[in-house]
């Protein structure tokens, strides 16, 4: 279990196929303190820790991505080089800054527009219909990892939904998100009450018929 608040920015710095893809990814964290099976959000994805760096030496930690997590995440996410917003789990006692985020990952959107509004900017967002009912205006949302308030929804004729966030100076210097542009795929997870809500419904009106 995870807030959306990004603690570390990290980077790709190998990546091997194996039976799975292996990523090794370099970050800031004092890997002393990570345990083996430990697990990482990754832009929003959720990771298990299957190798990491010696104690005292540069923070790096090693993750296996299977086929499945592939075809469901960003392309071009797990490159060598690419950045990665990184949220260790949540434990007993932390602060919950963000929102309840699990680290799974229901579906992929693309920015679709970006303007300055004051000292922020406005990211247009566009995502796939079967999110629409999870979406709403003053609502939390994860954008590859990060917890976000979805600002206005617009349902589109066809059939998608764009919508819209607004990023703080803050939150743009503590994520990828400071070099966003236009046509990047997102790793979008709905807020999970809503989630449970919309399963409710789906329950309801199939005992109704």
């Amino acid at each position: 279990m995870f807030t959306g608040i990004i603690t570390d920015i990290g980077t790709i710095e190998a990546i091997e196929q194996r039976g799975d893809l292996r990523a090794r990814i370099a970050c800031g964290y004092d890997m002393a303190g990570v345990d083996l099976g430990a697990s990482i959000a990754c832009s929003g994805v959720c990771l298990t820790v299957v190798d990491k760096s010696a104690a005292g030496a540069p923070g790096w930690f090693a993750v296996d991505i299977s086929a499945e997590t592939l075809s469901r995440t960003a392309a071009g996410l797990w490159s060598e080089g690419a950045r990665l917003n990184l949220e260790r789990a949540l434990r007993v006692g932390d602060e919950l800054g963000g929102h309840i985020v699990t680290g799974h990952v229901d579906g992929i959107g693309a920015v679709i527009g970006l303007c300055a509004e004051g000292d922020s900017q406005r990211v247009g967002i566009s995502a796939p219909g079967i999110l629409a009912p999870y979406l709403a205006a003053k609502g939390s949302i994860t954008l590859d990892g990060i917890s976000l308030t979805v600002n206005e929804v617009m349902d589109q004729p066809d059939g998608s939904v764009h919508f819209a966030i607004n990023i703080i100076p803050h939150t743009a210097e503590m994520t990828t998100f400071a070099d966003l542009a236009v046509g990047r795929p997102l790793n979008i997870e709905i807020d999970v009450l809503a989630r449970y809500l919309g399963r409710m419904e789906q329950l309801r009106n199939v005992l109704q018929h």
